[in-house]
């Protein structure tokens, strides 16, 4: 409407300023009318001159509007009633344009932030990989899985095993693969699978990290927990009795030799049937004693967690596990970092773990010179605690070292295989995971990660 009124005033000055020179031109010819030329004249040249004013006012406004439009500075308001006729609905006209403008804009913003949210909080990390190697972490998720590490480009990868940047590389769209993702000492099973984006004539790889790695862990002491169950279920239904009759043959046996003191060849005879059952009882009540140890694999409670400083944690293990160790020539150096350090566990599990360990790491620095045991806490480089306890041992051998979690595993004599496996099921249960590797300098190290 306002486009419509200035092109009215428009046209009609320019009707008026024709009629003004026509009759200029008039009076030009018919002679004796030099006042009235003059004064035709003089109209003319100030319609003429209004009519410049009025389009230059016009195109000003125009400037400041598409200015306006071109840098979405929507803060501009166009009162233009003080400008004469016209005005006023051009101004009207131009400031609801922009409004209209602003109103698309902010509903653009609005869907980009949401968007942008729900990205952030895909729990699946998602990248994308580009033709020059390019890589963008898209969400928190991405951000991390890869921690602290600088990954911008593909190469940046390397860091986090050969077998991730390859299947990465040769990833077509639509595929699925099971990779190994290696960071803070621990390899994780990660599924990835990708799609192809064009934005703007830029082909990008979309990729999906899926860590499955406490999923399989689940599922495998969910496995090791059944076989344990029915193991343990068939052996006490099986040695029960024999415990029992055996303890009955003593009985039985020590009642007879007492009715016959005065045969020397037959109270011989039953001694060594009482020896011989003696044995079977003894034996039949380790093994019940050692089949129940594996009974706590498959009867552990949920964990109690609350808020615990590790500061205090450390302090009362190592009353309870190293209080002689100074005596046995057994160094043990504590480091917490940062001081303030806390996890959310619980205490009675996790003091267990740590004792069992300490003891563990003692027992293996017999007849070392030199023994030292390291129990350090620290922030990883993914922002999760980490508990380590480290010794100048002997070390685990390669071929050994993702045995020892296994149930019924034990490299010692008199070992049930239960500890390292309980300690993996509790770590499970906390929703973190243990891990053991080489010390650098020589020994083993065990890292407990929430």
């Amino acid at each position: 409407m306002g486009f419509k009124k200035f092109s009215l005033l428009l046209a009609g000055r320019l009707i008026l300023i024709m009629l003004t020179l026509l009759g200029f031109v008039y009076l030009i010819i018919i002679p004796g009318y030099h006042a009235a030329t003059l004064l035709a004249f003089g109209v003319a040249a100030g319609l003429t001159t209004e009519m410049v004013q009025f389009v230059s006012k016009t195109n000003a406004e125009v400037t400041r509007f598409l200015d306006a439009a071109r840098y979405a500075d929507f803060s501009q308001r166009f009162n233009l009633q003080s400008l004469g006729s016209g005005f006023g609905e051009l101004g009207d006209t131009f400031t609801d344009i922009l409004q209209r403008f602003q109103a698309v804009r902010s509903g653009q913003e609005a869907e980009l932030k949401h968007l942008k949210a729900l990205l952030e909080h895909v729990p699946a990390p998602l990248i994308s990989l580009y033709a020059d190697g390019h890589i963008t972490l898209w969400n928190n998720a991405a951000r991390r899985l890869f921690g602290s590490a600088h990954v911008t480009k593909l190469a940046d990868l390397q860091q986090f095993g050969a077998d991730l940047a390859k299947q990465v590389t040769v990833l077509q769209a639509g595929e699925r693969r099971l990779v190994t993702f290696a960071a803070e000492g621990l390899e994780q099973q990660l599924t990835i699978s990708a799609s192809q984006l064009v934005i703007g004539g830029r082909t990008e790889k979309l990729i999906s990290l899926q860590d499955i790695q406490s999923e399989l862990d689940v599922a495998q002491l969910q496995a090791w927990q059944d076989l344990v169950r029915v193991l343990t279920h068939e052996i006490m239904n099986s040695i029960t009795p024999v415990a029992s009759l055996a303890k009955t043959a003593v009985d039985l046996v020590e009642d007879a030799a007492s009715r016959v003191p005065d045969n020397p060849e037959v109270v011989d005879e039953l001694a060594d049937v009482r020896d011989a059952v003696t044995t079977v009882a003894r034996r039949s009540d380790s093994l019940m004693q050692f089949v129940s140890s594996y009974r706590r694999l498959t009867r552990l409670p949920p964990p109690d967690k609350k808020l615990i400083r590790i500061e205090d944690l450390f302090a009362d293990v190592t009353r309870l596990a190293a209080q002689n160790w100074e005596e046995k020539g057994l160094a043990l150096t504590v480091h917490v970092e940062p001081s303030e350090l806390d996890i959310s566990a619980d205490r009675d599990m996790i003091e267990q773990i740590l004792i069992n360990m300490l003891q563990n790491a003692e027992q293996a620095l017999k007849g070392v010179e030199g023994a030292t045991v390291w129990l350090t806490a620290r922030l990883n480089r993914r922002g999760h605690a980490a508990i380590e306890i480290a010794d100048n041992g002997p070390g685990v051998p390669a071929d050994i070292i993702k045995k020892v979690f296994v149930p019924f595993f034990t490299t010692k004599r008199d070992g049930s295989g239960v500890g390292l496996a309980l300690t993996r099921q509790v770590m499970i249960a906390h929703g973190g995971s243990v891990s053991l590797s080489d010390r650098e300098g020589g020994g083993a190290k065990f890292t407990l990660t929430f």
